[in-house]
């Protein structure tokens, strides 16, 4: 490879070529509750499937997470913006190339450096903007429950019953 290549540069400038010609319709759904949210990574078709169930009188929000860096940085986010919500339902199948699942199960276990790299990510880009201490607050915040892989909407509901 050349020289003067820089694969980070390329992967973005791909990214947005993407974006705009296969747009993602959704990116999150709005719910009732307040405790728990839905990450379904990959899987629009199971995050539309959520959005029109009743599972949404439960959750917090349902949402989709395609990267390892920005959209973990947004997940992060939310989560400070929203002190009750305690639990994040991991599911859907994992985003190929960026591991956003393992790396935000990796951000939950291990933290970040101290340059923002995730530790034990996968991903090619696990580094994130946020600082330190919202990553401490997320992590004494979330409980994570691991279920990357499935896509079966009545085994995800099947959590939510109290």
């Amino acid at each position: 490879m050349p020289k003067f290549f820089d694969k980070r540069k390329f992967d973005d400038a791909a990214g947005r070529v993407c974006k705009a010609l296969i747009p993602v319709k959704y990116d999150h759904f709005e719910g009732k509750g307040r405790e728990v949210a839905i990450c379904t990574l990959g899987s629009i078709d199971l995050l539309e499937e959520i959005s029109k169930s009743a599972v949404m009188d439960k959750i917090a929000i349902a949402g989709r997470l395609l990267s390892e860096n920005k959209g973990i940085d947004s997940v992060i986010d939310y989560v400070s913006m929203n002190p009750e919500l305690k639990r994040i339902v991991v599911c859907g199948k994992e985003v190929k190339g960026h591991m956003a699942g393992q790396t935000l199960l990796s951000l939950h276990k291990n933290g970040i450096d101290a340059q923002g790299r995730i530790i034990g990510a996968e991903g090619p880009y696990p580094i994130l903007v946020s600082s330190r201490e919202k990553v401490q607050a997320f992590r004494r915040q979330i409980t994570i429950i691991d279920m990357t892989g499935v896509v079966d909407i009545q085994k995800i509901a099947s959590l939510l019953i109290t």
